[in-house]
């Protein structure tokens, strides 16, 4: 049976309104909706009467169609599907449209070959390889990639009708980056698909450039009552002419590219072109050097990374760089993987020794990103910026950044059920420079003086309260000093004497320990942390070098401190 594009319409649209069950539906509500649909879809006003839509539902009730959709009345004026899950969309072609298709592809076949109709190859093999499986009821000969758990194509036919009668859209979305949704006027004027993707391009205004928007992060779409903005400033045809990929910058200019690939990745780049400006500018018995012409963006950077091994940047250096430093990254990610005999054998060491080092605990990257809170906390608070107290408190973006997965780890495993009791940061440079001497570290800082038996020598100091608590106490607590930058002897690396954490020692106990123990010097990598028992006799030189010792350090414990005393900084992991 012949079916006009408007009766396609209303079937459709009729069939998206008994699909949200969040609504009630009657007979007036469809015809409103249908109206609606065939005025985006014309432009013009369509008078779509109570009989057509009674008649749409008696059509789509029945099989001619071949929808049989189970739509049913209750409450005498509503309107619903008995089975929740039912859309024609499910519904499966009938025996007459699918000998239209048979016709309808063996047409389509006659074209291919010609360049004006190239774009419709993979379209007619789509077609048919779906006909083929239809009528024979076998199972399919081609295979086209998918991705049914990819979002958004809910929302194509929709942007597509409204880019087709020029009318603008009110947009809500939610890109990766922001932390809540945002609701602003769109001007649609193009669908572009890369790697089986959805993006829709336009504008917010006539002021700015065109913006490129992802369909999985559209979280709705409705009608704006905006004048619709053209496009009077770009060539869409051409828009992507330079670009792999959806990112396109009018500021960045196109960069020649030049990319040496191993022999046994060539074949593959050689039949299957990053860029349509690919050429092959030199071969030798190890591979091929071919060139680009495009913009540098992310996309290009994620097709070199794809290769691995098998590809080098040769020009231009600012993409070498990149592509080296990322490749670094990802190195690191693994490089910092722990695993069970690393943290069994720091416990033993924390245990016997009461000192361990462990490196490559944080990334560079998550080092750099605590450096950058530290450095611009310092630049916007004047006053010492050799040292700060009260770290988290001040700064408590940093937490997720030091107590990460690794630390979170390595706590559990040497002190289930510990918190933060601490954290200071020092600066140790050649300007602002200092030396320690071998002592215990005993005090822990409280939020208020409450005399309490077995708490002693209690101080005030930049209005932080410490005080020593009883030995139990210091021996539930371990420090870990967060490096951030390389620490040797030459800069202030902390020095220990190993086995010296047991007791607490009198001044004389410590001089005759020091006499008579070769201390170790404690030299820890950038993203390394090393670990002590506050017990543990340390000292540190001064910097002797031109490179900075920063550090945090930080101290844990899992013994809260009796008698309504706080500890001042606690913070649970």
């Amino acid at each position: 049976m012949a079916v006009n594009k408007n009766a396609l319409l209303r079937y459709k649209t009729i069939d998206k309104c008994l699909q949200n069950h969040f609504k009630t539906w009657t007979l007036n509500d469809l015809i409103e909706a249908c109206s609606d649909a065939l005025y985006d879809y014309e432009g013009k006003d369509v008078d779509v009467s109570k009989r057509t839509i009674q008649l749409d539902l008696q059509m789509m009730r029945s099989d001619k169609l071949g929808y049989n959709a189970p739509i049913i009345v209750y409450d005498r004026k509503f309107y619903k599907y008995e089975d929740e899950n039912y859309s024609i969309t499910n519904s499966p072609i009938s025996n007459q449209d699918l000998n239209k298709l048979s016709e309808a592809v063996s047409f389509l076949k006659q074209f291919q070959g010609f360049s004006h109709f190239s774009a419709l190859d993979s379209m007619v093999q789509k077609l048919e390889d779906h006909v083929y499986t239809q009528k024979t009821q076998e199972k399919a000969l081609i295979d086209f990639e998918k991705n049914d758990n990819l979002k958004g194509f809910n929302f194509l036919d929709e942007l597509y009708r409204y880019i087709q009668v020029k009318k603008p859209i009110k947009l809500t979305y939610k890109s990766f980056k922001a932390r809540e949704k945002s609701t602003f006027t769109f001007h649609p004027y193009l669908l572009k698909e890369f790697r089986n993707r959805w993006f829709i391009i336009g504008r917010k205004n006539s002021n700015v450039a065109l913006l490129n928007l992802a369909l999985d992060r559209i979280v709705k779409i409705e009608e704006s009552a905006d004048e619709f903005i053209y496009n009077t400033t770009f060539n869409l045809e051409n828009y992507y002419k330079n670009v792999i990929g959806v990112s396109v910058s009018p500021t960045i200019k196109t960069e020649h590219i030049l990319l040496y690939v191993t022999h046994k990745h060539a074949p593959y780049v050689v039949t299957k072109p990053f860029h349509s400006s690919q050429k092959i500018v030199d071969k030798d018995n190890y591979g091929i050097t071919i060139s680009l012409d495009v913009q540098h963006n992310f996309e290009l950077e994620k097709e070199i990374l794809s290769l691995g091994d098998g590809i080098k940047v040769l020009a231009p250096k600012r993409l070498k760089e990149t592509i080296k430093e990322r490749l670094q990254e990802s190195v690191d990610t693994y490089n910092t993987e722990l695993d069970l005999k690393e943290l069994t054998l720091l416990k033993k060491q924390v245990l016997h020794k009461g000192f361990s080092v462990l490196n490559q605990v944080y990334t560079k990257r998550e080092i750099k990103k605590i450096k950058g809170k530290l450095h611009m906390y310092l630049k916007n608070n004047p006053g010492k910026t050799y040292s700060l107290r009260e770290v988290f408190l001040r700064l408590p973006q940093l937490k997720p950044l030091v107590i990460n997965k690794n630390l979170k780890q390595i706590i559990d495993s040497l002190l289930p059920n510990a918190f933060l009791t601490k954290v200071i940061y020092f600066d140790k440079t050649i300007q602002d420079n200092w030396y320690v001497t071998w002592h215990q570290d005993l005090p822990v800082n409280v939020k208020d003086k409450i005399e309490t038996d077995g708490f002693t020598s209690w101080t005030k100091k930049e209005d932080v309260i410490s005080v020593i608590p009883p030995e139990a106490i210091n021996k539930n607590t371990i420090s870990i000093r967060v490096h951030l930058d390389n620490t040797n002897s030459e800069n202030g690396a902390l020095k220990v004497i190993p086995g010296s954490q047991n007791k607490r020692l009198t001044d004389t106990e410590i001089k005759l320990i020091i006499d008579n123990s070769l201390p170790f010097d404690c030299e820890v990598n950038l993203g390394g942390i090393h670990i002590l028992k506050p017990q543990i006799l340390h000292a540190s030189s001064k910097n002797k070098s031109g490179k900075r010792r920063r550090v945090l350090h930080l101290e844990f414990s899992n013994l809260d401190l009796p008698n309504g005393l706080e500890y001042a900084e606690k913070v649970d992991l």
